[in-house]
């Protein structure tokens, strides 16, 4: 639920040549060069390090704005969670997804604002009942349940549930690693 609501924004963004722009530099800088993936098995068997955090708060304060809040609330009202812990799982994820569409990015040789569109456009997979849980939504899926929310809120507020499994392997397998 979180992370097609944070790419259905990113598109948004992206949908202006200036957004795009942003965006191409964002996911081209070292900082957000797909690394995070690396060791995404840490993050989920355990507390995310400050930086992770600070990140993810920034990403949604560029990609959300002055929606922030209101994401927040109306996530945490349809997943049954306390805003804050979506607000926590929001700024998890949002550097996660930074890193997922830098490695796809990179894999297909996207350069310019149109590409970048329909890479976005592509992940997203359309809004159909059968295509709700998305592309990067069912890879951050570590116990298939259909939700994402729980995965990332082990990693987010720690707890024995989430040992990341093969989330590495899959997403090397994926991203060509």
């Amino acid at each position: 639920m979180a992370l097609p609501v944070l790419m259905t924004a990113m598109k948004r963004n992206a949908s202006s040549q200036d957004g795009a722009q942003g965006l191409l530099g964002a996911l081209n800088s070292s900082k957000h060069d797909g690394s995070i993936l690396d060791n995404l098995s840490n993050l989920f068997s355990g507390r995310v390090d400050e930086h992770v955090i600070n990140d993810g708060s920034k990403i949604l304060g560029h990609v959300l704005g002055s929606k922030r809040s209101r994401v927040e609330h109306t996530l945490g009202a349809k997943s049954g969670m306390d805003y804050g812990a979506v607000a926590q799982i929001l700024k998890v994820a949002a550097p996660i997804l930074m890193g997922l569409l830098a490695k796809k990015k990179n894999q297909t040789n996207v350069d310019t604002p149109t590409g970048l569109e329909s890479m976005l456009d592509g992940l997203l997979g359309g809004n159909t009942p059968r295509q709700e849980q998305s592309f990067l939504e069912s890879i951050l899926d570590a116990d298939n349940d259909g939700s994402v929310i729980d995965d990332v809120a082990g990693m987010v507020l720690g707890g024995d549930k989430k040992k990341g499994g093969d989330i590495g392997g899959m997403l090397g397998g994926l991203f060509g690693k």
